[in-house]
């Protein structure tokens, strides 16, 4: 089997991709102990190595490499601070990649890293990477075209090393109009789901910045982004819709109970199967924070089997 490196892997939705693409996880990392408890959970096999990827001096030999480092100072919904330490994690996944030196890479990060404020520091990856002995290419893909019932833009950087003379390809959409397969709704992905899952969602009250947009969409369409802040979570469909009054105020249609995606929602939303194991060894809020930081396996599965031959 084709062997894989995976590093900043969270919970392990890269990975779940990765392994439905037909490679063994030989070693994941990350520095949140519950994203390990979840990883380990479902995919027990790998060796999941905690803590700061700085402190890591040997990787396993693999054919690929995985890197989802943080995105906070990127991220439309962070603090979007082009010089916070964050930001500079991929000077570790540029370090493992020299010491490896794996046939590919993969790479996965928020499509804000390409806003002008921050093209610097992309630009500055490619030509580490680059420079590494690697021929790259970079695009941004939305998880809806690939089967993730759920809008979600991501930058993708992909290297094939030199010696192989061949570029990266990314694939084609698959689902959409005129396509192979209908986009999947947020029914396909929850709708056998119990409406009211006690413990399982944020009951915390529905503030004026929650107001102030729209977070609402109905069974039949594609799920708004899913956040790792419970409290940014969208709405789950069996709430009442939501009216707009003012710039930036929205109101209930109806006086009714709302409340947000349930974390298992949230994370079947992501694209993973809805038996994950979350382990009793955190609380609410761990549990959406590492649904809400995963890569849709499904939409890293296609980047994976675009790749050429070359193994």
């Amino acid at each position: 089997m084709k062997s894989a490196v995976s590093l900043f892997s969270g919970c392990g939705g890269s990975d779940s991709g990765a392994l439905a693409a037909g490679f063994e996880v030989l070693m994941a990392n990350d520095i949140l102990p519950y994203a390990r408890d979840v990883y380990l959970a479902n995919m027990p096999a790998t060796d999941y190595m905690l803590g700061n990827v700085a402190e890591i001096t040997c990787f396993p030999q693999a054919e690929l490499l995985i890197g989802c480092y943080p995105c906070q100072g990127f991220s439309q919904a962070g603090a979007r601070q082009a010089d916070r330490k964050v930001n500079f994690l991929y000077r570790e996944f540029d370090r493992a990649l020299r010491k490896i030196r794996p046939k590919a890479f993969v790479v996965e990060n928020v499509s804000g890293m390409r806003r002008a404020d921050f093209k610097h520091l992309l630009n500055n990856q490619l030509v580490r990477f680059r420079s590494a002995g690697y021929r790259v290419s970079h695009a941004v893909l939305n998880a809806e075209d690939y089967g993730v019932p759920q809008e979600r833009r991501r930058l993708f950087i992909v290297g094939i090393r030199s010696d192989f003379g061949i570029r990266y390809h990314f694939p084609e959409p698959t689902h959409g109009v005129e396509r192979q397969e209908p986009y999947r709704t947020i029914h396909d992905a929850i709708g056998h789901l119990p409406e009211w899952p006690e413990g399982e969602y944020w009951e915390d009250e529905f503030h004026w910045y929650y107001l102030s947009r729209n977070r609402y969409r109905s069974w039949d369409q594609i799920s708004k982004t899913i956040v790792s802040h419970p409290r940014h979570m969208p709405l789950h469909p069996v709430s009442p819709r939501l009216r707009r009054i003012h710039t930036d105020r929205w109101v209930w249609e109806e006086d009714r109970p709302a409340r947000r995606y349930s974390y298992r929602e949230a994370a079947c939303l992501q694209g993973f199967n809805d038996t994950m194991i979350f382990p009793d060894t955190a609380n609410l809020r761990a549990k959406y924070t590492v649904v809400g930081n995963a890569v849709p396996p499904q939409l890293f599965e296609a980047v994976l089997r675009a790749l050429p031959d070359i193994w």
